[in-house]
This record gives C-alpha cells, sequence and structure tokens, in this order.
C-alpha cells in the first residue's frame, strides 16, 4: 500500500473509505477458494492498498445458507469485530464492483518470517504452548497433530468465533500481519440460526473466558440492542440478528469457552 497520507491500517476511517470510493482494479483470481474470490488493486486520491473482493454472482450456492448471502455475512462479521475494539477481521464493505456487488475487503500481507500460530506437527513434539486438537496421518502414515498456539490472540478470534457462529475457521484463515496482530478472514458462512461452529481453535474448549472476553461481550450485548443492530439489519436476517444476540448471553452467562457440538462436525475440512 502507498499513500500521500496516513495509512488505513492506522486510520480505519481511511480504509473505509478507499474500500467504498476507491477505483477497483482486479489483479487475479485466488483459486483455492471454493467462491470466486479476486485479489485487487484500490486507489483514491493518491492512496492505495490490495483488498479481496468477492462477488456475489461468484457465490456457490448452499444447502444451509440462503443464496447471495455471504458477502454480506463478511461484512457483518467485520462490524461485529469493530464492535469488539479487538480490530480481528480487516476492514470490509459491501460495494459494486466489475463483477457486480461484492464483499471488498483489505488485503493483509502475511511477513515471510511470521511464525504460524496453527498448523500440522508432529505428533511426538508438539511445541510447547501448543493444543493438539486432532490427529491425523500423512501418506506414509507418519502421525502428525493438527494444533494451534496457546496465544491470547487466538483466543481472542475464538470467542469472536462463538460469537457470529462461525462454520469455516480454518487454519489458513488466521494471519499474522506486519504489525503482529492477527486477523481472521473468510467469514461467509457465519451468523446461522442453527449451531455451526466448526474451527480449528478448540484448545480453551470448556475453559472459563478471559475477563476482558467477559467485559466485551456484556459491551456488545447493549451494542447489537442498538446501532449495531441496526447496521447488521441491513446483511442478516432479524432472525439471525436475534440469535446473536442469544449466543452473547448464552456466552456471558456461562462464562466459558463452548464445547464442540456432537451433532455437526466440530472441525472444517480442509482445516488448513
Amino acid at each position: 500500500m502507498t499513500s500521500s497520507g496516513v495509512a488505513p491500517r492506522q486510520d480505519g476511517g481511511a480504509a473505509l473509505r478507499l474500500l467504498r470510493d476507491g477505483e477497483l482494479t482486479v489483479e487475479g483470481r485466488l483459486v483455492d477458494a471454493s467462491n470466486t474470490t479476486l485479489r485487487g488493486v484500490l486507489t483514491l486520491d493518491g492512496m492505495s492498498a490490495r483488498c479481496v473482493y468477492k462477488p456475489v454472482r461468484g457465490e456457490r450456492p448452499l444447502w444451509d445458507f440462503p443464496d447471495g448471502t455471504l458477502a454480506g455475512r463478511e461484512v457483518a462479521a467485520y462490524l461485529v469485530s469493530a464492535a469488539t475494539g479487538w480490530d480481528l477481521v480487516p476492514p470490509t464493505v459491501l460495494r459494486d464492483g466489475p463483477f457486480g456487488t461484492g464483499s471488498c475487503q483489505l488485503w493483509i500481507d502475511e511477513p515471510a518470517d511470521a511464525e504460524p500460530l496453527v498448523g500440522f506437527v508432529p505428533a511426538d513434539s508438539v511445541p510447547p504452548r501448543w493444543f493438539p486438537i486432532a490427529a491425523a496421518r500423512d501418506d506414509d502414515g507418519t502421525a502428525y497433530a493438527l494444533a494451534h498456539a496457546d496465544d491470547p490472540r487466538l483466543a481472542r478470534l475464538a470467542v469472536l468465533d462463538a460469537v457470529i457462529n462461525n462454520a469455516d475457521r480454518k487454519g489458513g484463515h488466521v494471519l499474522v500481519g506486519p504489525d503482529d496482530r492477527i486477523h481472521g478472514v473468510d467469514h461467509g458462512v457465519s451468523f446461522h440460526v442453527e449451531e455451526k461452529l466448526r474451527t480449528v481453535l478448540w484448545g480453551w474448549a470448556g475453559r472459563s473466558l478471559p475477563d476482558d472476553a467477559v467485559d466485551m461481550l456484556a459491551r456488545l450485548s447493549r451494542q447489537v440492542a442498538g446501532p449495531l443492530g441496526e447496521e447488521l439489519a441491513e446483511h442478516l436476517t432479524l432472525g439471525e440478528i436475534a440469535e446473536l444476540a442469544a449466543r452473547i448471553d448464552r456466552l456471558c452467562r456461562g462464562g466459558r469457552f463452548p464445547q464442540p457440538s456432537q451433532d455437526w462436525p466440530a472441525v472444517p475440512w480442509p482445516p488448513i
């Protein structure tokens, strides 16, 4: 990103203005994504930045989510993340683009030397302060463990996923930015009214929530009942917003990270 003024990551208002009003030029397609996912460049008033653009017309139909709603859910996840004050989801808007209306999210560049926080590690040498989540073997039969770091930044992301009912928290959806912040991306299958939580971040399951998470949830509950709920109504149904409020209330009252469901696959596939 280049800028004649303040960099968007340092000024959320500048980032949102660039995302909403910048000229969007598509650079190419991210071929590993199941839905049409395009990388582009935004330019506005001497400022430029890369972005991820997901047009609604490129969304693959799903049996459990209404057609044409995934882009709006991406924006809703950003709005909730912003309301938490934790800055976990990169700035995201709904806008028109070269292939029609879609979500547009600020691109996060991961430094080449960024330490991974989630991944497969040899089963007999899980790093200290890492949680093993699931067992696996490679084609040669060597044992591995799907694991993640016991890192407070990831714990916050696990709380956010529980709030938004994220059905697809893969390891590859956890990015470490150049400022050493972590970022969660790909939230199109979130906010369902039924329990759908699927994640690789189960290390804290059943444990007490951190104090800062309890305080945040109390504030978030009030915001959903007020201005945040009104913003979310542009992207979610009233039933989905009501269930969001109910999940926040359950987390507040329980004070613990959720446990994996016995009725729904707990880990997405592929997990990374």
